[in-house]
């Protein structure tokens, strides 16, 4: 039979056991921060420097005691970067909206809808998914180009107005929900699309704020398409224009410039990030739980 001393001395050693745990995790969490956040450190911080402060460090310099800002204003005046930032929020904007248009009603068609051959075309989609990208930006490339829609913003947008997986994402999420309230809704004379705009939306509207936080991030860190289908500067997008800096003299030449420019292109996606991080895990943990 074990006594108070021998129960209090196991609790102690439990508790230590768990202090130990908790620290080795946090230090581990931590050197794994350090590692993670270090890249973003030394951009802002090469951002900052000066040209000629920056030319001079024979060995890195992990701070610096006069930061300037003047990188910022030639990053702009170097380069039409405020054209990209633009032409970059019409892209991402517009292709956001039409995609959660075509996705919120292919998922709802698939999880609600009753039709002949539901199933058998819903397995067909997914079976896409197996399909190699560049496959797809082969087709998608001849068939924009035979439309007359290079250089065009609708040449940019129409190829990434759908997405497979985030139908599949949202029909899981729409499934969940009890068929009963459909069956109430069709009994007082609801129709199926203010169902849809009345009841699922928002009850699913996690996932929804997560596939549209993605597909911004998706849009705004877009590369291959835009740099396949476009090749003049007013349509170019961040990641076009970074590419072109990187690739000019300027780029070349100014690192600290550069940084500036990838430091002002980053911002609003980790600020995005921060502020919904918890709607993206609470719509991804969602869309992963049946039942």
């Amino acid at each position: 039979m074990t006594t108070n001393s021998e129960y209090m001395k196991i609790e102690k050693a439990r508790r230590r056991n768990d202090r130990i745990r908790t620290v080795v995790t946090y230090v581990l969490l931590g050197f794994w921060a350090l590692i993670v956040l270090f890249p973003f450190y030394w951009m802002l911080l090469t951002s900052v420097k000066s040209y000629s402060a920056y030319n001079g460090e024979y060995i890195p310099q992990f701070f610096t005691t006069s930061p300037t800002m003047e990188n910022y204003t030639e990053a702009f005046t170097a380069v039409p970067l405020a054209r990209y930032f633009t032409n970059t929020i019409i892209f991402t904007l517009s292709t956001t909206a039409i995609m959660l248009a075509v996705i919120v009603l292919a998922a709802f068609a698939f999880a609600r809808l009753k039709f002949a051959g539901r199933d058998m075309t819903f397995g067909m989609f997914l079976s896409l998914m197996m399909i190699p990208n560049e496959l797809v930006i082969i087709t998608n490339f001849v068939t924009i180009t035979n439309w007359g829609m290079r250089n065009t913003f609708w040449g940019l947008i129409l190829p990434s107005v759908t997405s497979i997986f985030y139908i599949y994402l949202l029909k899981e999420n729409f499934e969940q929900i009890p068929d009963e309230l459909y069956k109430a809704a069709k009994v007082d004379g609801t129709s199926d699309f203010k169902y849809l705009w009345k009841v699922m939306i928002p009850i699913c509207s996690p996932t929804i704020v997560t596939i549209t936080i993605l597909k911004i991030i998706e849009c705004w860190n877009s590369y291959v398409w835009p740099r396949l289908i476009t090749d003049k500067q007013e349509y170019f997008l961040v990641s076009n224009g970074i590419q072109t800096i990187r690739e000019s003299g300027f780029g070349r030449e100014n690192i600290p410039a550069m940084m500036a420019a990838v430091v002002v292109i980053s911002i609003p996606l980790i600020i995005l990030f921060l502020i919904f991080h918890k709607k993206i895990m609470a719509g991804v943990s969602r869309g992963g739980t049946k039942g």
